[in-house]
C-alpha cells in the first residue's frame, strides 16, 4: 500500500503565533517535523501551509510545500485540499502528521502505518501511556478513551477523545496529534459539517466520532510533546538543545 504524509501547518496559531517557524538548534520547528517523517521512510511528505514564509522555510531546507486557502477550520481540511492540488495517483494512505511535535519518535510514524495496513483499519491514531498525573487535568493535553486496554500487538477502537478529567478512566491514554486516513474515509470525513462536540471542544477527530467513523487506536512508544504554549515551546527546546 502507498502512504503520503501531509503536514498541516500555519502562522496563525491562537495560543503561539509564528510557532512553525521558532527555531531549535537552528532549525524551525515545521522543518524539524519533515525530518522526522522523511526519516520514517514510510512515503512521500508535503507541508500543506496558507503561509509563503512557510513554504519558503521548508524549500529552504530540502523539503517540499504546497500553498492551501486561509479559511479551513482544521487540519484535515487543509491536508484534503493539499491532497486534490497534488492529483498524486495510486494513493491507499494519507497521514496527518501535525507540524508542532519535533519529537515524534519515527518508529511510531512507521507504527501507525504497519498498523493501518496489517488490521485494514479506515482511520486510525497513536496513544501513549499516562505517565504524570497531572495530565489528567491539564486541558491542553488530549486524552483518548479506548475500548480495550492498549498493547504493542492490538489496534482497538477509540470511545471518546476528552481534555480534561478528574480521574482515571479505565484505558485511558494520551492522545497523539498524528491521523492516518484511507483515502475514502478522508473524502468522507470532510463531506460532513463541523459537529457541534467538535466545535465544543475543538477537537476535529470528535466529527470522526460523531457520524459513525471509527478510530483505532495504536500504542506509541513515547509521549510526544506537542508545542502549544510558550512554556512548551523553552521545554523541548531545551530538551533537544540537551540531546544535542
Amino acid at each position: 500500500m502507498k502512504t503520503l504524509i501531509i503536514i498541516p501547518s500555519r502562522l496563525s496559531a491562537s495560543r503561539l503565533p509564528g510557532k512553525p517557524l521558532l527555531k531549535i538548534n537552528g532549525l524551525s520547528i515545521i522543518s524539524h517535523v519533515f525530518k522526522r517523517a522523511q526519516e520514517a521512510n514510510i512515503g512521500e511528505v508535503i507541508v500543506a501551509t496558507e503561509d509563503q514564509e512557510i513554504i519558503d522555510d521548508v524549500e529552504s531546507n530540502g523539503g517540499r510545500a504546497i500553498i492551501t486557502k486561509k479559511d479551513h477550520k482544521t487540519g484535515t481540511d487543509r491536508i484534503y485540499e493539499a491532497l486534490q492540488k497534488l492529483n498524486i495517483s495510486n494513493i491507499d494512505l494519507v497521514m496527518n502528521l501535525q507540524g508542532d511535535e519535533p519529537l515524534i519518535d519515527i518508529n511510531d510514524i512507521r507504527n501507525l502505518n504497519n498498523q493501518m495496513i496489517r488490521f485494514h483499519s479506515k482511520l486510525g491514531t497513536l496513544a501513549s501511556k499516562i505517565s504524570n498525573e497531572n495530565i489528567y487535568l491539564n486541558q491542553n493535553v488530549v486524552k483518548v478513551i479506548t475500548k480495550k486496554n492498549l498493547n504493542l500487538d492490538n489496534f482497538p477502537k477509540a470511545e471518546n477523545f476528552i481534555r480534561k478529567t478528574s480521574k482515571k478512566t479505565k484505558n485511558i491514554y494520551q492522545h497523539l496529534g498524528i491521523y492516518c486516513y484511507q483515502i475514502e474515509t478522508l473524502k468522507n470525513f470532510i463531506s460532513y459539517n463541523q459537529s457541534p462536540n467538535e466545535v465544543n471542544n475543538s477537537l476535529e477527530q470528535l466529527r470522526a466520532l460523531d457520524n459513525n467513523i471509527d478510530i483505532n487506536v495504536a500504542l506509541s512508544n513515547s509521549s510526544a510533546l506537542g508545542i502549544d504554549t510558550k512554556e512548551d515551546f523553552v521545554a523541548i527546546k531545551k530538551l533537544m538543545e540537551y540531546k544535542s
